[in-house]
């Protein structure tokens, strides 16, 4: 199949079809032990089976996969600084995601797991269909890392783990789980946001776990490459882009063949927008 025939947002369809599997892979142990969601619990004279006896259970911040403890690694960098202590338990859980996300691409996990993602691609989508029209950046995407810094240092101060307590991506994970909405505030500030004020300001800029996957996504190995014999130049990977347009701009340039910067999702938006084929994903950071 040519470049120019191939079908459009097969990279998103594909990612679509990953993050709603992502949702339902959290419920599947609740429902499978014959639990309900959202805190819900089997109303049954016969004991129902624990969920956390399976091959896997948990949640975005903290899971278990046949027996080994998977964390998130903001959560576990805020529990170490409000706890003052580091636990072997800890630093285990955290390896395998920063392995993972470290040979991939760190925001791979924004663009293709973290469900408050999702939740703004549908309100992309209506706002389009509403006609409003936003700003497209009104904060530093490298803002993020800052934020990310200031909540670990905050959490050794209060000595407790501060950003979980109100996380966006809680509000989702948790609630659809164990009925714990205690992010739904912000949550829902951040689609007032998202409609009336800026585009992505969430996401590109504010998020702390963003500016941890960030500065893990530097060494990533998943990078979009650009073909600049087939570009024309035309913006609508720019305007694709869910995580900053500024980061494609090297390569749009001539100034490099990959999209190098870690704020990259991996997501696929600006391939799948792309009418000449110059976008693609490659592996390595040639």
């Amino acid at each position: 199949m040519s470049k120019e025939s191939r079908k459009p947002f097969r990279i998103t369809l594909a990612r679509r079809i990953v993050q709603v599997f992502m949702a339902v892979l959290f419920c599947l142990p609740l429902l499978v032990a014959g639990w309900g969601l959202a805190g819900s619990f089997a109303s049954t004279d016969v004991a129902a089976p624990t969920p956390a006896e399976g091959v896997f259970y948990g949640s975005l911040s903290s899971s278990s996969v046949l027996g080994v403890t998977i964390l998130d690694p903001l959560a576990a960098a805020e529990v170490v600084a409000a706890a003052k202590t580091v636990s072997i338990g800890l630093l285990t859980g955290v390896l395998p995601v920063l392995v993972v996300y470290g040979l991939v691409r760190g925001r791979a996990f924004c663009g293709w797991v973290c469900p408050v993602n999702l939740l703004l691609e549908g309100l992309d989508w209506l706002r389009r269909k509403l006609g409003l029209r936003v700003a497209e950046r009104t904060v530093p995407r490298r803002t993020k890392i800052g934020v990310a810094a200031g909540v670990v240092v905050l959490s050794a101060l209060l000595s407790f783990p501060v950003f979980q307590a109100f996380s966006p991506i809680g509000a989702v994970n948790r609630g659809i789980l164990f009925g714990a909405f205690s992010g739904l505030g912000v949550l829902a500030a951040i689609a007032v946001l998202e409609l009336f004020w800026s585009r992505r300001v969430w996401c590109r800029s504010l998020c702390p776990l963003g500016g941890v996957y960030e500065a893990l996504g530097r060494v990533g190995q998943v990078n979009v490459a650009i073909d600049h014999d087939a570009c024309i130049h035309c913006g609508k990977c720019e305007s694709a882009c869910l995580a900053d347009p500024e980061i494609l701009q090297p390569a749009l340039a001539g100034e490099d063949r990959i999209v190098r910067a870690g704020d990259c999702m991996a997501c696929g938006a600006c391939i799948d927008a792309c009418p000449t084929g110059a976008l693609a994903m490659s592996l390595g950071r040639r």
